[in-house]
């Protein structure tokens, strides 16, 4: 079993309460819009780290995260991007790398709204764990957690973790 913490468009910020709901995570997956390296180096301090690089992260960002990671986690595959869409409104690049194969778990950042959602033409769940850095329209700050075991996703929980300042 693995339990994973989600987290998307933090735009250079890093909430303190994120540690506290993450203590207990094997893994830690950033959905894009990282905003600075600084962020990176402190979730990589804190726990391993996965993620993907979103439409405002310069290149030093794009050094260290894809623009789409794919991967297993226990026997489940994922698949995250920035830029996705939602089930019905995929972006056109995310149909593209979808042509490729259909994951498990999809995964996107990028609407500031958490969003959890099965695609049921692609049999699919797709996450989006909302935003939880301090800019955009986005009133109060969202994380996603949740286990996988085997090719199970379980324990879903939406956290939120205060307003936006």
């Amino acid at each position: 079993m693995k339990k994973i913490g989600l987290l998307s468009d933090t735009h250079g910020y890093l909430d303190p309460k994120i540690y506290n709901y993450f203590a207990d995570v094997d893994e830690i997956w950033h959905a894009g819009d990282v905003g600075s390296l600084e962020v990176i180096d402190a979730l990589r301090k804190f726990k391993p780290t996965r993620g993907v690089y979103g439409n405002i992260d310069d290149y030093q960002i794009r050094r260290e995260f894809p623009e789409f990671n794919r991967f297993f986690c226990e026997d489940v595959e994922v698949l995250i991007t920035h830029i996705g869409g939602r089930p019905g409104k995929f972006s056109i690049p995310t149909l593209e790398e979808l042509k490729k194969g259909i994951p498990k778990l999809f995964i996107c950042g990028h609407s500031h709204i958490l969003l959890v959602k099965m695609d049921p033409t692609r049999n699919m769940l797709c996450m989006n764990p909302g935003a939880c850095g301090n800019k955009g329209f986005h009133s109060v700050k969202t994380l996603l957690r949740f286990s996988v075991t085997g090719d199970k996703i379980h324990d879903l929980e939406a956290i939120e973790i205060g307003k936006r300042v």
